[in-house]
């Protein structure tokens, strides 16, 4: 059987040595067409390659003057929000000074109302008290103006009498 078996390795290696000739020929035939085709789809590769790193420095470019833009306005919108906040800043102190102010006024003017009202109660009752004696006044002078009067007819009447005593007393 070993000699069957060596005899098998040789017409193999015959075989194999055929089809590799074969291949050889074949092969060197072909390799010009694939080296061919490798050097098309090398520089199809090579300028698609290209143009990726063209587009990737366009968006580079176009990200970078986008993030310019950006910090820019995030530079601005800061100023912004300093400005609003220091615009806040002084009317809230004001509000709230204004605020405390009325407050306190209005806890001034409660008892200052109430010492009001009291004093227009002191001032109407007072009030009265002056119309009452003025009418009181007024009553008395008029009661002294008739006493005046009436006393300034007696006296003229008395006078009159006495005047009319006398005449007679002097006519006679």
């Amino acid at each position: 059987m070993k000699p069957v078996e060596t005899s098998q390795p040789t017409v193999q290696s015959r075989q194999l040595g055929t089809q590799l000739s074969g291949s050889m020929s074949f092969s060197s035939q072909m390799s010009k067409e694939d080296e061919e085709m490798s050097r098309n789809a090398l520089s199809a590769f090579r300028a698609k390659e290209e143009e990726i790193e063209k587009k990737k420095m366009e968006i580079r470019e176009r990200v970078q003057a986008q993030l310019g833009r950006v910090g820019e306005e995030t530079k601005r919108l800061a100023l912004i929000r300093e400005e609003l906040e220091g615009l806040a800043d002084p009317m809230r102190k004001e509000v709230a000074l204004v605020r405390k102010k009325v407050d306190s006024v209005n806890k001034e003017l409660k008892p200052l109302g109430l010492t009001v009202q009291k004093k227009e109660r002191e001032y109407k009752e007072a009030l009265e008290a002056f119309n009452e004696k003025n009418r009181e006044k007024v009553q008395l002078i008029t009661k002294l103006m008739e006493l005046v009067g009436e006393s300034e007819k007696m006296r003229m009447k008395k006078l009159e009498e006495l005047s009319k005593n006398i005449d007679s007393i002097h006519s006679l």
